[in-house]
């Protein structure tokens, strides 16, 4: 049976999970708008080519310098193919950093975000 004092203990419970809601929503908001101004960036060894990749992982800059005239086209895209993994793990880096700041690493947005940025960079076909 409910009296005054059990109701408003669960109405302060109610009203503490609300607020708990709300501000993991404004984090999730904050972070995710956080990471799609994100991007990774890399280059080869060689300095021959240089990868950027947006928030989801995908290409949207190659550059490429004078001297892969020289080397065969599979050397090059093999390059291109590494190059754009190490951009990813830029990403991932830039997202785990930002994800840090906004939520915390060990909430459970920062385990989510970690863990989803960790599954696409296994799942890429390069």
């Amino acid at each position: 049976m409910l009296d005054a004092r059990n109701l408003d203990d669960v109405r302060s419970w109610i009203e503490q999970w609300r607020s708990g809601l709300a501000e993991r929503a404004h984090w999730a908001r904050e972070l995710s708008a956080r990471v799609h101004r994100l991007s990774g960036t890399a280059r080869s060894p060689d300095g021959l080519v240089s990868v950027t990749v947006g928030p989801g992982g995908e290409l949207v800059g190659l550059e490429l310098e004078e001297g892969v005239r020289g080397r065969a086209a599979t050397d090059i895209a093999a390059a291109i193919r590494a190059t754009v993994r190490a951009a990813r793990l830029a990403l991932a880096d830039a997202v785990l950093t930002a994800t840090e700041e906004a939520a915390g690493a060990e909430s459970a947005i920062g385990r989510a975000v970690a863990a989803a940025y960790a599954t696409r960079d296994s799942e890429r076909s390069f």
